[in-house]
């Protein structure tokens, strides 16, 4: 992961704040410059039309790029300096130019805000050490509904690999086995598969699908209301 993926992993660009900001239109991308550290290096960002945050640090003195930067065993002493410098730029820029999203997947933000819009609960992160780790649940019951997670897809399919992001739902057990065989739904993951399953979130699957099984999920959460006896 890039520097600049790292810093912006879940920030939006408002395109309606660069110019404001200094960044420069050409064409569909947004580009801004600064001279920093002393004058020394250049910063150039750029902002594609999809919104990726890309950029690049010169050394003025030799006016080419600043190659240590990029290198992990190097961010010490000066070098580590000037990338702290530079980092603090991508800050001002995700700060002042950004919202933040949850989560990576734009088809998992798409599903957070209809589980906000529908039940007003946004995902709460508990574990420090699995920040990509976000889990919906009812605050009425402290049950939850939804896990989200992100993943290598070879733990759910062995012919597939890269980072995906899933989410586990509480499921009917007697529908699990057909919904298994469906394209995008898995036994849960790191969750009982008798009563949970697994959801892909790359647009396999059509938001009201997925939906549908967030709310029967949710429906698993509610608190049970008895009736109070009538006395004669």
């Amino acid at each position: 992961m890039t520097i600049e993926e790292a810093i912006f992993k879940r920030a939006v660009a408002d395109f309606t704040k660069l110019e404001k900001f200094g960044f420069v239109k050409s064409g569909t991308d947004y580009c801004y410059e600064t001279v920093f550290f002393n004058g020394d290096f250049k910063a150039v960002v750029k902002v594609d039309f999809a919104g990726k945050v890309s950029g690049q640090v010169y050394d003025l003195a030799s006016e080419d790029i600043y190659f240590p930067l990029r290198v992990e065993e190097m961010a010490v002493g000066y070098v580590g300096e000037v990338r702290a410098a530079y980092e603090k730029i991508l800050t001002d820029v995700k700060t002042k130019c950004c919202s933040e999203n949850y989560f990576v997947g734009t088809q998992t933000n798409r599903l957070t805000r209809k589980i906000y819009a529908k039940y007003g609960d946004n995902p709460r992160f508990p574990w420090e050490k699995y920040q990509d780790c976000g889990v919906f649940k009812n605050p009425d019951s402290g049950k939850w509904y939804g896990l989200v997670m992100t993943i290598d897809r070879s733990k759910l399919d062995t012919v597939q690999s890269g980072k995906i992001e899933i989410i586990n739902l509480k499921i009917d057990e007697i529908k699990i086995p057909q919904l298994i065989q469906q394209k995008g739904f898995y036994p849960a993951y790191h969750m009982n598969k008798k009563s949970w399953i697994t959801v892909i979130l790359d647009d396999t699957i059509a938001d009201d699908v997925i939906f549908k099984y967030i709310e029967e999920s949710h429906s698993f959460t509610l608190v049970k209301k008895h009736k109070k006896d009538h006395k004669p």
